[in-house]
């Protein structure tokens, strides 16, 4: 797509706005939010999307977060994908930073704000391409346009899938095992660290984990990634320690290290 934001004409601006303004009207949103997540730059890429038949409508907003918003998106086939819109003008870097600064992959990246954005959707493209070469249950990716991440929409018709924390596990011990395994499996067999493992960051979709969120995830050779990975395991060891499996953090940090 060109760099240039100017080619929108008419009848896509006014297509776009009406898709905005409906989403805004049923969700009760305001413009305060449509002018941060739809600013110029990102409603190009939405035309772009639309023109190349990738998606033909929004439906709704699935989250919420600290630098993007995500939203279910209709096919022209009908079916649904996730869009993951990262806000250019408001997105806060002292958060991020300390995870694309250490990462070599990104070692040429400028320092400016929509810089640092458009290399933070990248990275989440990528990582999440790594774990499905690993095998790890999570959104496939589809493609990255600038701040915009296009990927698997997880859930049903209804509702997205809710987040691990808001579930009432029928297994909690094989769930956990699971997703011990994914962690143990980014880090030895694609060298990832998802660095924000919790039960927020991971979605339950008919009685399985995915897991989401990999914008920070870093390599191996990050200068902090066992410090990340000790975190990781540490989130989910406590959590579900409240559902009354016990299990040692330090036994599976040093067991999942120990086959590097």
């Amino acid at each position: 797509m060109s760099s240039d934001e100017n080619f929108l004409d008419d009848k896509s601006l006014k297509k776009l706005d009406n898709e905005l303004q409906a989403l805004i009207s049923r969700v009760g949103s305001d413009r305060k939010t449509e002018s941060e997540v739809f600013d110029k730059s990102t409603l190009s890429v939405l035309e772009k999307l639309i023109s190349d038949r990738i998606i033909n409508t929004l439906d709704f907003p699935i989250s919420t977060g600290k630098e993007g918003n995500v939203f279910r998106a209709i096919t022209p086939d009908n079916k649904f994908l996730a869009l993951k819109i990262y806000r250019i003008n408001t997105s806060t870097f002292k958060h991020i930073s300390q995870y694309i600064l250490g990462d070599p992959r990104f070692e040429k990246i400028h320092r400016s704000r929509r810089d640092i954005v458009f290399a933070w959707t990248q990275k989440e493209f990528k990582n999440l391409e790594r774990l499905r070469r690993a095998g790890v249950r999570a959104p496939k990716p589809i493609l990255f346009n600038k701040n915009v991440l296009v990927m698997q929409y997880i859930g049903d018709v209804d509702r997205p899938a809710p987040m691990l924390k808001d579930v009432v596990l029928k297994k909690p011990d094989v769930v956990f095992k699971e997703i011990i395994d994914f962690i143990s499996k980014m880090y030895n067999d694609v060298d990832l660290v998802h660095a924000d493992m919790s039960a927020f960051n991971i979605l339950m979709h008919k009685n399985k984990p995915y897991v989401i969120d990999l914008g920070q995830g870093v390599l191996r050779e990050h200068p902090n990634s066992d410090d990340f990975l000790k975190r990781d395991v540490h989130n989910i060891v406590s959590y579900f320690k409240k559902l009354n499996i016990r299990a040692d953090e330090n036994k599976i940090y040093n067991k999942i290290i120990k086959k590097s």
